[in-house]
């Protein structure tokens, strides 16, 4: 880098905070280290034009797990642990929508549906079974029954007649929560990199360092906040997962209205600005699928638009408008890692597909 002397002194030198990634959880670190430390020099390096994980090409659902997805983690994590979870990204919701407020994020507490493919009875069957127990187990979070069934609405085909509903579920608006995330983040003093693209750790002395391009920065504290990407720059149990979505022109008279759940969780949609936003399917793909590699395919595209013709949207007529990916981070355990890894390094990644959940927190 041919840096100027006034680029040098202003953004790489006497760094007390250099974040890396400027998604949710690195710009949440941001402006709470800016409240425990207000005069300390904070710089966030995010490697893309805009933050380039998930924060902002998720779905921009306001959610905590569906009760499909509930009953799979119980056969993996204890009780306990899936209500600390649900815990965690109900406070991590509750915590983003008081530092943005709900009118600047678009947040709508519409609820969500889950809905269950007519050929397979066995999940809905199971969900059915279990609701009274998953409802006395999340009882003490919310003092109210979260879940219950309901007739499938909106005149969904090929689905279940039978829906469950969770009346606590909401949805926001992504472009508008990160875009009031950078705003406050630049109004308290941090500063924030595009196109920064760190490289190699490592310690000079009592400091940890980092390359960025030809150029070696020094920093008295890095928090490492790239989720799906964090395999770049950690060995930690952690690896990137795709999702594909693609959103529809609008659509006059859309009836359609909440965030929904289908087949287990692995497919998703949901209505914004008089269009249906829709994604998922990795389940058609895990292993292509498990990549930090942005862009989309053919097999996974084509089944979204099969099911929004013959399920979502079947006697409406309707023209994709775009299509995109992001990079989730996922393990073995859904629970973040937060940890530090070396004297002055520190990480917050593994999100598990709740970014928007747990990001704030």
């Amino acid at each position: 880098m041919n840096l100027s002397y006034w680029e040098h002194k202003s953004w790489f030198t006497n760094i007390d905070f250099a974040i890396i990634g400027s998604g949710i959880v690195g710009l949440s670190c941001a402006l709470e280290l800016r409240e425990l430390h207000p005069e300390a020099k904070i710089v966030v390096f995010e490697k893309g034009m805009l933050p380039s994980g998930a924060s902002t090409k998720n779905a921009g659902f306001a959610c905590f797990g569906s009760m499909s997805e509930i009953l799979q983690d119980l056969e993996t994590h204890t009780p306990s642990e899936v209500v600390a979870l649900i815990s965690s990204r109900l406070n991590g919701l509750s915590t983003l929508r008081a530092v943005l407020t709900d009118q600047r994020i678009a947040y709508a507490q519409l609820g969500g549906y889950e809905l269950f493919p007519e050929t397979d009875s066995a999940v809905f069957d199971r969900c059915v079974k279990n609701l009274d127990a998953i409802n006395e187990l999340l009882f003490p979070i919310f003092n109210a029954n979260v879940f219950s069934v309901v007739d499938t609405p909106f005149g969904f085909e090929k689905v279940a007649p039978k829906a469950i509903f969770n009346k606590f579920e909401g949805q926001l608006d992504t472009g508008k929560m990160m875009t009031a995330l950078l705003e406050k983040a630049a109004s308290k003093g941090v500063l924030i990199l595009n196109n920064a693209l760190v490289k190699d750790i490592s310690q000079n002395g009592t400091s940890p360092v980092f390359t960025l391009g030809t150029l070696t920065v020094e920093a008295k504290n890095i928090c490492i906040a790239t989720n799906g990407f964090a395999r770049e720059l950690l060995q930690e149990d952690v690896q990137p997962a795709r999702a594909q979505v693609l959103i529809t022109k609008p659509i006059k008279n859309l009836a359609i209205k909440g965030t929904f759940h289908l087949d287990c969780g692995y497919y998703y949609f949901r209505n914004i600005d008089d269009r249906i936003l829709f994604g998922g399917a990795r389940n058609l793909a895990f292993d292509a699928e498990n990549t930090s590699q942005t862009g989309l395919t053919s097999k996974i595209q084509d089944k979204l638009e099969q099911l929004l013709k013959t399920t979502i949207l079947p006697q409406t007529p309707f023209e994709i408008d775009t299509r995109w990916s992001g990079i989730m981070g996922v393990g073995s355990q859904k629970n973040p890692i937060i940890k530090q890894i070396h004297p002055s390094v520190y990480c917050g990644v593994r999100l598990g597909g709740m970014g928007v959940a747990i990001g704030s927190l």
